[in-house]
């Protein structure tokens, strides 16, 4: 592996034999922390939006299926 910075961004080297399965959780955990790095949401604003956005999606699921 190696682990090489530039100006604008860090790049890591891994051989071909890695298992890409593998690879892209660890890549999905890193955009996610890319991603929050700078967010000043607390713990209780993402439950709220998350419970906001659970209730919805299941309002429209039972809309659609008939429910």
């Amino acid at each position: 592996m190696i682990l090489e910075r530039t100006n604008n961004e860090i790049l890591v080297r891994l051989p071909a034999y890695v298992d890409l399965s593998e690879l892209q959780n660890m890549l999905d955990y890193l955009r996610y922390k890319e991603l929050t790095a700078r967010s000043k949401a607390t713990e209780s604003d993402v439950e709220k939006l998350s419970k906001t956005v659970n209730k919805s999606i299941w309002a429209k699921i039972k809309t659609h299926r008939g429910f």
